[in-house]
C-alpha cells in the first residue's frame, strides 16, 4: 500500500508511537512521519506509507500552522508545560497594545536557538538525551519565519490587562524547522515577564489540515471494515507540480529512469521551462514518477524519482 495518511495526534503520544500504531493496523513497516510532535502536542500528523516515504522530505520543508496557548508569569526549563519552573513573576501588568507590539516583533525572519529538550543532534548528540543528563550544549542558531503570528484570545476573558496566569492563543504560520515553545519563551523573554507553552495543536502541515485528518480510533474502524478512503494519493503530497502524461511505450522508459523527449508527453497542463519538477503519470492516473525538466540536447523530461517500476 503506497500513499499518504493524515492523523490526528492525540496528546500524550509520541509521534514514533503513533507510527507504530499504525503499523499494527494496517500490519506494514514501510511508514514514516513527515515532522515530530511533542508528545504533549496533538495535531496534524502526516504519514507516509511505503513509496509514500519517498516523499517525506518534500513535506519536511513545507510551512506549518499552530494554535498554542502561551502562559504568562512563569518560564519552564523545558519551555513548556512539562518542565521544572525555572522562574515566576506575579507582580505585572501588560496591556493589550504593549503584548501586540511585542507580538509584531517576531514576525518575519529570524535566528532562533533551539531548545535543550529537542531532538536535534549536535555532534551527534540527541540534545534532549545531554538535557537529561544535566548539559547545557552550545548549539547553532536556525534561521526561521514567522509568517503570520495574532492573537486568537485572550484567557480569563473580560480583563482589561494581562496579568500573572494569563493565557493567550496564538495562531501562527511558520516554516519548517520552527520551535513554538521557544518562540513562547522568547515573547515572555521579550515582556520581561516569563513565558512558557502551556497547549500547542498543529492545524496545518503543507498541504494538510486538520479537516483532511482522522483520529486513530476512525482510522481502526474504518481499517475494520477495509475502508481505505483515508488513504490519499501520493501526488497529494505535491499539489503545486505540474502533471504530465505519458504514452505506454515512454512509460517503459521512465519506469527505468529514462529521459523521454518533452515532446513525447502526451499531455501537459502549461508550457514547461528546463528547471521545472513535475509528476509523471500513466494513461490510466497512476505516478510513475517525479521528475524535472531539463535541457540536453533537446529538452527532455528526466524522472530522478521512480515510484512504478
Amino acid at each position: 500500500m503506497d500513499g499518504i495518511v493524515n492523523v490526528i495526534k492525540p496528546p500524550g503520544m509520541s509521534s514514533h508511537q503513533v507510527v507504530n500504531v499504525m503499523r499494527r493496523l494496517i500490519n506494514m513497516r514501510k511508514i514514516g512521519h513527515t515532522g515530530t510532535l511533542d508528545p504533549g502536542a496533538s495535531g496534524v500528523l502526516t504519514l507516509c506509507l511505503g513509496k509514500g516515504t519517498r516523499v517525506v522530505s518534500y513535506l519536511l520543508e513545507k510551512d506549518k500552522r499552530y494554535i498554542a496557548e502561551l502562559t504568562l508569569g512563569l518560564a519552564t526549563q523545558s519551555q513548556d508545560a512539562s518542565g521544572e519552573t525555572l522562574a515566576i513573576k506575579t507582580d505585572f501588568s501588560i496591556s493589550p497594545t504593549a503584548f501586540a507590539e511585542t507580538l509584531s516583533s517576531f514576525r518575519g525572519r529570524q535566528q532562533q536557538l533551539p531548545p535543550m529538550t529537542s531532538a536535534i543532534r549536535v555532534d551527534g548528540q540527541r540534545l534532549y538525551k545531554a538535557a537529561r543528563a544535566g548539559l547545557d550544549i552550545d548549539r547553532p542558531l536556525r534561521e526561521i519565519q514567522i509568517y503570520d503570528l495574532h492573537i486568537n484570545k485572550v484567557l480569563p476573558e473580560g480583563e482589561e490587562n494581562l496579568h500573572f496566569g494569563s493565557r493567550v492563543l496564538l495562531d501562527i504560520r511558520c516554516s519548517k524547522g520552527t520551535y513554538i515553545r521557544t518562540l513562547c519563551h522568547d515573547i515572555g523573554q521579550a515582556l520581561g515577564v516569563g513565558a512558557h507553552m502551556s497547549f500547542l495543536s498543529r492545524l496545518q502541515n503543507g498541504p494538510f489540515s486538520l479537516e483532511d485528518s482522522h483520529t486513530l480510533e476512525e482510522l481502526q474502524d474504518k481499517i475494520a471494515t477495509a475502508d481505505w478512503s483515508f488513504v490519499l494519493p501520493i501526488e497529494a503530497a505535491l499539489p503545486n507540480w505540474p502533471k504530465v502524461i505519458v504514452s505506454p511505450l515512454a512509460e517503459q522508459r521512465i519506469k527505468h529512469g529514462n529521459a523521454v523527449p518533452t515532446e513525447d508527453l502526451l499531455s501537459i497542463p502549461r508550457p514547461l521551462v528546463p528547471g521545472d519538477e513535475v509528476l509523471v503519470m500513466g494513461l490510466e492516473g497512476e505516478l510513475l514518477a517525479l521528475a524535472s525538466i531539463e535541457q540536453q540536447q533537446q529538452m527532455v523530461c528526466q524522472p530522478f524519482r521512480v515510484l512504478k517500476g
